[in-house]
């Protein structure tokens, strides 16, 4: 089976997990295996850091905040004078998180103009860490049951029918092999199942140390060699048994994104990363 299928299969990708597992890395690596296989690919980041720029030159990078969401959306309803006024008095910034989901309904709400606009295959999202992915892709439930009639519920009714068709929408979870990470990812999956009912692509296991155990006994008790040797495989146990972990408690496809030297990850980095798994997914 094609490991890099899913990425064909619906239009809107977001990649969610426990903050520090690596969802940017994540975001830039399925942005450019899609890009390689001919796909139209926009990235968007929620209000972070400009990461995914440095990381994918040449590619859409579009940065999204619910402050610029709301504006965009006022304007788009006739209300582009009062914008100006409550973005030049800071208003908006208030009104944008004034009501619970507000923010993250007017963020999923660009999201689905974007992905209605035909421009693009897929929607690669680097989205919120775990906790507030619930909250997050709740928003739309959340202010359905709150909020009766009118654009509001309009929009909310939009966005929860995307993130319930599994030909739109699908959440890509990312962990460490690693038992935090492990543990965190297993929660959220079945915590978006059973609460949002969104659909859930693969888990990309991040930061994994591949390999056969190295011959340690080669070299002198207690030299450098000998002990590098045992801590690295006593690493590689320790993602192999977290890795069987996680799918024998979660039933998703895994993929896995190896290791990278060095203290910061550049665009290169990703490159290679993107071949290695275009190349597992090679005939």
């Amino acid at each position: 089976m094609d490991p890099l299928q899913f990425l064909t299969t619906a239009t809107v990708a977001i990649v969610a997990g426990k903050g520090g597992v690596g969802k940017t890395t994540v975001t830039a690596v399925l942005a450019r295996a899609a890009i390689r296989r001919g796909l139209r690919v926009l990235v968007i980041e929620l209000d972070g850091k400009p990461t995914l720029g440095r990381l994918l030159p040449g590619v859409e990078v579009q940065q999204l905040s619910a402050t610029a969401a709301l504006a965009e959306y006022l304007d788009a309803h006739g209300l582009s004078r009062v914008t100006k006024r409550l973005a030049s008095r800071g208003i908006i910034d208030v009104v944008a998180t004034a009501s619970p989901g507000i923010d993250d309904i007017v963020v999923l709400g660009k999201v689905k103009q974007l992905e209605r606009s035909g421009l693009y295959d897929l929607l690669v999202i680097d989205g919120p860490a775990a906790g507030h992915a619930i909250t997050f892709l709740l928003a739309a439930r959340s202010l359905l049951a709150s909020v009766r009639s009118g654009p509001i519920h309009t929009q909310a009714s939009d966005v929860a029918d995307m993130l319930a068709d599994p030909a739109r929408c699908q959440v890509v979870l990312v962990s460490l092999p690693e038992t935090t990470p492990v543990n965190e990812a297993i929660e959220t999956a079945y915590a978006l199942e059973e609460r949002v009912g969104v659909h859930l692509g693969p888990v990309v296991v991040n930061g994994v140390d591949h390999g056969p155990e190295l011959p340690s006994d080669a070299a002198d008790p207690g030299s450098p060699m000998r002990l590098a040797a045992d801590f690295r495989n006593a690493r590689r146990l320790l993602h192999r048994t977290e890795c069987d972990r996680l799918a024998e408690q979660l039933a998703l496809p895994q993929l896995h994104l190896a290791t990278v030297a060095g203290s910061r990850l550049d665009a290169d980095g990703i490159e290679r990363l993107a071949d290695a798994w275009n190349l597992e997914a090679s005939p």
